[in-house]
Order: C-alpha cells, then structure tokens, then sequence
C-alpha cells in the first residue's frame, strides 16, 4: 500500500494561559493510506500523545517495524498524529528559559543552568480545556479536509484526559475510541481550578529516568529489545533540538534533556466516563493495558485521588454496552516499543476495522505474545 506522508500547520487561537487568544499553528503528521475511490470510503484516525512522549517518539519511531502509525495507515486509512502545545513540534512558549523547568529536575539542566533558580512564568502551562480546545481544532480541521464527518481516536496515557471528555461532549464526531495505557483517575476533580495554576511550566526527562523507569515495568525476559532505549531517546533528542544542547557534559557534550509541559488536569473521572452512556454507546471504546504496566496503575493506591489511576476503574465506569479491556501479557506502559508492539498495531487495526475483538463488543479479555485473545480469567471470591 502506497503511503503519502503530509505536515500539517494547524491554525489555532491559543487558549494556554501564556498565550491566551494568539494565533498557533499545531503540528500534524499525515500518513494517508487511503485507497483511491469514492470519499465516502475515506476512514481518518488521529493519534494523540501522552504526557511526556510527542507523536512522533511514540506513533511514528522510525526503526524495524515499530511505526504504529505507518501500520494503521497500511492497512488503508488516513492517519494524522498531533502535538499539543508544549510537547514536541507545537509550539512550546515559556519552554525555552532553563528557570522554568521543575525546580526538583534543575541539577539536570546543568549547563546553562548552575543552581536552582526561580521561574520567568510561575505557573502550570496547559490545562485541559486549551488541551481539548486543540484537539476540537484539528479534529475540525481533519473533518473539513479530508471530507469525513467522523474520526477515530487512538489515544496513549495521557492523551485519554482530552480524548475521553471530547468524545463525551462530541459523539458525532467521534467514530471510537481506542486507549491504550490510559490515565484515569476515577475520584479526580470535575471543575477546574482557577487559572493559572501557581507552578512552572517544564518538565525535563534524561536518558537514565526513561530506562529506569522503563526497566521497572520490564519484568518479561526480551520484553523490550537491547537497543530499544537507544532508539527512543534519539527520537526525543531528534524533535527537541533545544533540549538536546542542555543536561551534563559527557565526553565534552551535554547529555540532553527532553523537555515537556507541565498540565493540569480536571473533568476526567468515574462521572464524565459514564455521563449520557455515550462512551461504550454511539461511541465504542477498546481500553487496552499491560499487565505490568504500574504507571497508568497505582500500586498501592496514591491517597490523592488526583494521582491514584486504575485502567479497570475506566472500564467498569463506562456504563455503555459497546466496551472491552484487554490485558496484554508481558507488557508496561511503553508497549508500542516492546516485543508487543506488532501485536497491539493488529489490535488496533481489527478494532478500526470491526469494533469489535474476537468477535465481541463487550468484556473483559487477555491477549499472549502470540496476539491470541481469550476471556480473562474470573478471580475467585474472597472467603
């Protein structure tokens, strides 16, 4: 199959509170493998990012086999990834002075920064209604180009706090809903804060904290291959060019740092999952997790509802029909770049296909390192 791979700049009027009403452009990948024919047939999907990892690093790795957007779009649809702002080619204001990065990863940014110092912008950067309002954009922008009233979602950790809440307020926009690893914090707050929240507005990641905390969640022999690290992070390094020059000198050359936004978040819990029954109604959802993932897991449960996330909580919060969760085994929360990758990009490919896995539209399944689907397993009851 023949794909055409387009960048987008996607106008937006800003809603982040630092550039509140000026006009952005948003970056957007396109890799469209639509066949020739009628634009009836025309099926687009958009890939949104989680909170540390841009769209490229995480759907469009080019290495072996582990582009999941390229997969998708091979097998016949019209793929768009994008980048809010504050992570990866969107723009990143407030980003680039070395004191606005959280004070506790200072040491890391060590050139230039010697020491912590206080921030040019001391507040939290992005929030979730600027994170919606970008999404609505270039989900306006998808539908209005490529002719197509609606649009399938494919969201990873993070990308669930805008995608969720965006397909309950907008169902006739949203063909399904595909979550892999979500955050879901079931007793997280439903009103907002006042804004902006008092903070800063950067977070920085170094090598050694991706492959620690990876390697945390790597409890399968060659869940992830030797290299894999490697990979990555000169991904990250490759789409922040400014990061790359920060962070401490090695054999005369900064480490560098991957940079990306501070938010805050609301609107996203037991409530807005199940609100109108349209998550699991006219919009279906495939929630799928690894079985080792403790990041999108908290364990033991966090005693501040708005960092304690359970994956089976979202599940079980839907109250529509059309809901599955499936636990993928010898996986963490980085399985598009472990030895599970090929089989989650099949998932993702039959569920666009058929809304449905195995066969079903509802319950609750494991899948092996063959992608072989089965029930999951009752646990017995505690006598």
């Amino acid at each position: 199959m023949a794909i055409t791979t387009t960048d987008h700049a996607v106008p937006h009027t800003s809603t982040v509170p630092a550039t509140a009403g000026q006009k952005v452009e948003l970056f957007v990948r396109e890799h469209d493998g639509t066949p020739s024919g009628p634009p009836a047939n025309r099926k687009a999907v958009l890939m949104l990012h989680g909170r540390s990892v841009p769209a490229l690093a995480g759907y469009d790795l080019q290495h072996t086999s582990y582009g999941w957007a390229k997969a998708v779009a091979q097998a016949g649809y019209d793929v768009f990834m994008m980048d809010l702002q504050g992570s990866g080619l969107s723009p990143r204001p407030r980003m680039e002075d070395p004191c606005n990065v959280n004070p506790q990863q200072q040491a890391a940014v060590t050139p230039p920064l010697m020491g912590p110092r206080s921030p040019s912008y001391p507040y939290v950067l992005t929030n979730s209604q600027s994170d919606r309002d970008e999404l609505g954009t270039v989900v306006d922008y998808i539908r209005s180009e490529r002719h197509v009233s609606e649009v399938a979602f494919i969201g990873w950790s993070a990308a669930a706090f805008a995608m969720g809440p965006y397909a309950v307020s907008n169902p006739n926009k949203v063909e399904s809903l595909f979550l892999l690893a979500p955050i879901f914090p079931p007793l997280g707050p439903s009103t907002p804060p006042t804004l902006p929240v008092s903070g800063f507005p950067t977070h920085v990641l170094t090598r050694k904290g991706l492959d620690d905390a990876w390697a945390k969640e790597a409890k399968c022999p060659n869940q992830r291959e030797d290299d894999m690290i490697d990979v990555v992070w000169d991904a990250l390094m490759e789409i922040d060019p400014l990061g790359r020059t920060w962070g401490k000198i090695e054999d005369g050359r900064p480490l560098g740092v991957s940079r990306y936004r501070n938010f805050v978040s609301w609107g996203w819990n037991n409530t807005t999952a199940g609100q109108g029954g349209v998550l699991g109604g006219s919009v279906p959802v495939l929630i799928v997790h690894g079985e080792h993932d403790k990041t999108a897991n908290t364990t033991p449960p966090n005693p501040n509802p708005v960092l304690d996330f359970h994956v089976p909580a979202l599940y079980d919060a839907i109250q529509g029909p059309h809901n599955i969760l499936v636990t993928v085994k010898c996986a963490g929360h980085s399985m598009p770049w472990e030895i599970q990758h090929k089989n989650l990009q099949n998932l993702s490919k039959n569920w666009l296909k058929h809304l449905a896995v195995a066969g079903k539209t509802q319950g609750r399944y494991e899948m092996d390192l063959n992608g072989d689907i089965s029930p999951e397993p009752e646990v017995p009851p505690v006598l």
